[in-house]
Order: structure tokens, then C-alpha cells, then sequence
């Protein structure tokens, strides 16, 4: 995609939902932080599902730690990779309470540095809780980049880097969340509904879907 096309790619995202947001449910920014661990290799759906209770009764670092890795674990049983994400929620918390006077860190470097939170966790974070212009690559935006030509790369990293280098204003505050949700929705990874996709004549995917014939139509 050239210029102009990447700048209409978004303005069609952005009119269809202007204001976009993540589907993971929080009150704070480190209910959301928590909530976005969680989240690795687990849907957003069951991520609330688990948390909703969960977030009722802990709201601060401070009372994660103490309600204690098993209680907790308990909370999110439901969830992937469940003890050792509640491994990890607890000695973050205990490092925001003991370093960061239980407050989340606005800053990508040190939230990289908790256990648990890699680069597209604390991307996440820093876009939604601090407005902060980064792009959170996960499977949707990796594969989305890459099939459309939008943001192609081998890696999360490259991709990353392609978004940065190419996303204009005033798009870039909101793309990681349209890219998310139309990879989810639409884009989708193995069958792409391309009969309804409003970027459809701007992708460069080659092998556009047809949309299924429905049973008993006529031939």
C-alpha cells in the first residue's frame, strides 16, 4: 500500500468505529495491566469472564497481594496457562507495591521488566491506560499486516516497526485497536470475509474470499 491508500485504509476503519477500544474489561490501569497477562494465548471473552468477580474484590496491587496466588488462581482456573499467570500477577504486584508505591508505571521499558509483561502487554498498556502512540502486534495485526501488504514482516518486531514507520495521523493513537478488532471480526484467519470488508479494494491480498453460498439458495 502507498500513502494515500494506508491514510484511506484507516479513515474507513476509523469512520465505521471512531472510537475504538480494547474489549478487556478494567476499572483502573492495573486491573487492566493484569487483565492484558491474562490475556496471552486466552480470548478477551474469557479473560472478563474470569476477571469479573476477581476485580470486584482486588482493585490495587495491594490487595492482590493479599489475596495470595492461590485464591487467585482459584479466580482465573478457567484461563490458559492459569498458575503461572498467577505467578506472575503476584510478584508484579509485589514489585508495584514495593517500588512504584502501587502505582502502574507509565513507561515501556520498566513495565517490559515485570514478570509477565513483554513488549505487546505493555504496548497494550501504555495506549489504553497512558495514550501513548504504540502498536500492540498479536496474531490478528501480525497476520492482517502481513496479508494485506499494509505491514509485512517476518517477525512481531518487524511489523511492529513497520506500523510505527507508516500509520499516519490522526490514526495512530486508535490503530492497534482497529487492526485488532477487524483481524477478529473480519480479516479473520482462515477465512477472510472479504465480501464485507469496507478496505477490501485497498488490501493486496490476492485471494479474496467469496461470501458462502447459503444451504437451499438458488443455483
Amino acid at each position: 500500500m502507498n500513502r494515500d491508500q494506508i491514510f484511506e485504509f484507516f479513515r474507513r476503519l476509523a469512520e465505521a468505529n471512531p472510537s475504538p477500544e480494547t474489549e478487556l474489561e478494567f476499572g483502573n490501569t492495573y486491573q487492566l495491566l493484569v487483565a492484558v497477562v491474562l490475556s496471552a494465548q486466552s480470548t478477551d471473552v474469557g479473560v472478563n469472564k474470569a476477571t469479573r468477580a476477581l476485580f470486584r474484590a482486588v482493585k490495587t496491587p495491594a490487595q492482590m497481594v493479599a489475596l495470595g496466588e492461590e485464591a487467585l488462581k482459584q479466580h482465573i482456573k478457567t484461563i490458559g496457562l492459569f498458575n503461572t499467570k498467577a505467578k506472575n500477577v503476584i510478584a508484579l504486584s509485589e514489585i508495584l507495591v514495593r517500588d512504584f508505591g502501587g502505582e502502574v508505571p507509565a513507561d515501556r521499558d520498566v513495565l517490559t521488566t515485570l514478570p509477565g509483561v513483554g513488549r505487546k502487554t505493555a504496548n497494550v498498556v501504555m495506549n489504553c491506560a497512558f495514550g501513548a502512540e504504540t502498536f500492540a502486534v498479536d496474531t490478528h495485526i501480525f497476520r492482517l499486516g502481513n496479508r494485506t501488504g499494509l505491514a509485512k514482516g517476518k517477525t512481531v518486531t518487524a511489523v511492529e516497526k513497520q506500523l510505527e514507520k507508516k500509520v499516519p495521523q490522526p490514526f495512530r493513537a486508535g490503530a492497534h485497536h482497529w487492526l485488532i478488532l477487524h483481524g477478529r471480526y473480519i480479516c479473520k484467519a482462515r477465512l477472510p470475509e472479504c465480501w464485507r470488508c469496507p478496505v477490501v479494494d485497498l488490501c493486496g491480498f490476492k485471494t479474496k474470499s467469496k461470501e458462502p453460498r447459503q444451504k437451499g439458495a438458488a443455483v
